[in-house]
Order: C-alpha cells, then structure tokens, then sequence
C-alpha cells in the first residue's frame, strides 16, 4: 500500500482528463504499475455534483451518503484526485501547467472539445516536446463519424462482435460488461507505451489515436480475409466457435455445463478415449480439425451424450485426467474459493476510507521484476488537489482565490 520502487512504470507521470470507462481504465492499468496518475475531474457546482460520472455509476454503499459506486473504488484506484474546470481559462492554464511536467495525457472526451478549450496537442506539445496524446474517442479523430457520440455498445456493434455473438435464431446480444471501452483501454495502454519507447530514440512525443470501434474491429479474426476470399459471413453459432471442433458448452446430469475444448488433434483422441467413443477417435476423417468441423455435430451430440450422463465434478475430473482442456462457468460468487485464483492471489483486500474493505481483482499482468500493485483505493473528489496544485508552485492563497471561483 506504499511506495511502489520496483513498479515498471515508476517516475512516469500521466494526466487523466477523461472520465467513465475507455480512458479512466487506461489510466488504471498505468497507475496499477507505480505511474503517477493525476485524475482530473470537474468541481462540484450549483449545476452538478462534480466528479466522474461513475463515481455514482452501478451498485452504491447502502450505508453511504455520498452514495460512492464500488466500481470507482477499482477503477480510480492508485491516482490522485484533482478538481479543475476545463471550462475555465483559470481551469485551462493548470491543466497546460500539469502538462508540461507530464509524459502521458489522456483523454476520452469528442473530438474537438480539447482544442476548444486551448488544450490541442499543438498548444501542449508546444510546453512539452516530448508529450505522449492519448486520445481514445467512438470513431477516431478524423473520418466522417468523427463528430458522432460513440460509446463501447456502438463500437461492439460497428466492429463486428454483436453480429457474431448470440443463438442464430435470435438477435444479437451483447456481454453484460463493458468489453468495448476495455478493449479500447488496452489499445490505448499499448500504444502510449510504445510512443514513450519511441520517445526514447526521438526525443519526441506524438499522439496515440484509439478509435472504440477500431479496437473493437482488431478483435474480430479471420472474420475478414474470410469474406475476403470465399464470401463467407461468419454468424452466431451459440456456444461452439465456428469451424473449430469440438469446442463448446456441455450440459451435466446435475443440470449444470462444463466447457469443454477438444479441438488439438492429439487431444481429440485423448477426449474420445475418455468419453467412450475411441470408434471416433481412430477415425482418419476426424483426424484433423478440417475433417472434424464437418461432422461437428455428429462430435457435439457423442460428447453430450457422455456430459450428460454425469455430475459437473466427475466428468471435470475425468477430462482433467485425459489431459483435456475443461471448465466450469464461473460467476462472481465462485472466484474466491477457486484454488487457483488464491494460490496467485488474484483477489485483494483494500481498505476504504470507511474503515472497511473491498475486494477487488489484483493487478494483472504479473512481472516478475517490477510489479505492480494497489496502493489505496479510487479517491475522493479532489482529495490531491492542494498537493498537487502545491507541486506546481500554487500557494495555499492563490489555491483559495481558484477555489472560490469555482475553478478547483
């Protein structure tokens, strides 16, 4: 929970000016890594409460006036609050000051609202050559949609994931997570870090553009090249995974499914073996996936004719025996008492400003070297913003003047 020396990302210092999910979760993965990230939100006014529009987003403390959401606990983890009005010249020239100290600024808002508030990559790199822009946004910073509101639902169904997703006699449906702004976090973490590693030859910044539904569209396979040369539009299969056999979800006799991935050659005979059907195993049509995937559901029925028949544990204890891939579908409720997930310490506890903790997932990748890890959960509004105004050179009069102008 203290100082994180080893951490991979140490001494970079990164300004976060977007808020809910696509840029706040780039800046999240950087903070989890020892960056020091200065969240940006604006102040509370006549007209708003302030703050991230997520900290009042999903499930919120029973027993907490200020009605804090628990996925602001997670996703502001490890940075610093600072309240400034975007809106304000006073608001705008911290924001440049902030800036010019900075390696990384991030930002999610439409495009054009920067540089309408003096905050384009021109005026800023201006200060600061070496300034890494990331800018995350529905659809870029330029092409005609460029000006369309775009969030990660759009993006999933623009770059292709809805349309696969789902039964094919009913119509797409979606993850009930946000997978599109995620996708889109990842991009931007990437490219913000090879901008930097880049910087390191150059001396120079650039900007990192993250299109949601590019991030989305980068997902998607061999969707393309498929239509591409055959004319083939892959659609919803259900369960299975189109022309990969047998991989699919199985029903027990217990009224539960196990996932099961037979789709290895070697595997495939090991998981026939297992189930009874050696005759299908041995035989050199089902050699190899191209003769499997046609006669996928001749291998799905044999399978669930076999699941079926037995409980969830003993048929997840007969595959981890022949060595074939398998599982159970986790919900949240299963996490915590999976060997696994302890062993590797994937859950933590993190104390709150209420005297209580939450769990919450560990920080992922693990480095072996520097690692990263939770130093204090997502803050309150503007909890930084006297430290961090004091870091600029502000003293605590000209801190007071900007508060009572409703600039901070």
């Amino acid at each position: 929970m203290g100082e994180m020396s080893g951490s991979a990302l140490r001494g970079l210092r990164v300004i976060e000016l977007g808020q809910l999910i696509a840029g706040p979760f780039a800046g999240r993965m950087m903070a989890d890594f020892g960056a020091d990230v200065i969240k940006v939100e604006p102040p509370a006014s006549a007209r708003s409460e302030g703050g991230d529009p997520l900290r009042k987003w999903r499930k919120l403390y029973p027993d907490d006036p200020s009605g804090t959401s628990l996925w602001w606990s997670v996703q502001a983890r490890n940075k610093r609050s600072v309240c400034i009005d975007l809106r304000q010249p006073e608001g705008q020239q911290l924001v440049r000051r902030l800036a010019a100290g900075a390696d990384i600024v991030i930002e999610n808002f439409r495009p054009g609202a920067l540089e309408k508030w003096g905050l384009g990559y021109d005026v800023l790199s201006a200060d600061n050559p070496g300034l890494v822009l990331v800018r995350l946004s529905g659809y870029g910073q330029d092409g005609p949609y460029r000006d369309r509101p775009g969030f990660g639902a759009i993006a999933e169904s623009m770059g292709g994931m809805r349309y696969v997703t789902g039964f094919p006699d009913l119509p797409p449906v979606r993850l009930n997570l946000s997978i599109g702004d995620s996708l889109a976090a990842l991009h931007a973490v990437i490219g913000a870090l090879m901008a930097i590693h880049q910087r390191r030859a150059s001396g120079r910044g650039q900007v990192v553009d993250v299109a949601l539904y590019e991030s989305v569209f980068n997902m998607m396979e061999s969707t393309l090249p498929e239509f591409d040369r055959y004319g083939i539009v892959r659609e919803r299969t259900g369960t299975n995974l189109t022309g990969i056999v047998p991989s699919n979800t199985y029903p027990t006799a217990d009224g539960q499914y196990i996932v099961i991935g037979g789709n290895g050659d070697s595997i495939f005979r090991r998981l026939m073996q297992a189930i009874g059907r050696a005759d299908l195993g041995d035989d050199p049509e089902l050699a190899n996936n191209a003769g499997r995937a046609g006669r996928a559901d001749e291998i799905d029925a044999a399978i669930s004719a076999w699941t079926s028949q037995r409980p969830l544990e003993e048929a997840l204890e007969a595959m981890t025996r022949a060595e074939v891939p398998s599982g159970r579908i986790y919900s949240a409720a299963d996490w915590g008492d999976d060997p696994q997930f302890r062993a590797r310490g994937m859950i933590e506890r993190v104390p709150l400003a209420d005297g209580s903790t939450l769990a919450m997932p560990a920080v992922v990748p693990r480095l072996s070297e520097t690692p990263g890890g939770i130093r204090w959960a997502g803050p309150a509004l503007g909890e930084h913003t006297e430290e961090v105004l004091g870091e600029l050179g502000l003293e605590p009069a000209e801190i007071e003047v900007l508060r009572g102008k409703g600039v901070i």
